[in-house]
């Protein structure tokens, strides 16, 4: 049984207000990321502040963290669908090198053998 091969995949992390959630998760879908996982009430402190990951009123004032994988010909058009919402509302996003051992599982082919 042969090792795993790693293929280079884009990871993007997008850390929004709960309230923008939906604006991410349909901006993904409409690019056909293959999935995406949310991490609910993330803390932190940026250039707003310190901002403690609670439930005090409901989900929408909390801060959430929406992560994908995708491959890099993607990337272009997600900076481009989150650039109106970056120029209204806080958030930050990043960029990564990441290396995937199943890249069907996030777009790519699998190479005919």
């Amino acid at each position: 049984m042969g090792g795993l091969t790693l293929h280079s995949m884009k990871e993007i992390r997008v850390i929004v207000a709960g309230e923008h959630r939906a604006f991410v998760t349909e901006l993904l879908d409409r690019v056909n990321a293959t999935g995406y996982t949310i991490i609910g009430n993330v803390s932190g402190k940026g250039h707003h502040g310190v901002r403690e990951a609670h439930f005090m009123f409901s989900e929408q004032e909390s801060l959430e963290m929406i992560m994908t994988v995708v491959p890099e010909e993607k990337v272009e058009p997600i900076l481009a669908g989150l650039r109106p919402l970056f120029e209204r509302h806080s958030g930050v996003m990043f960029v990564a090198d990441v290396s995937v051992s199943r890249q069907e599982y996030f777009g790519k082919k699998k190479p005919s053998s």
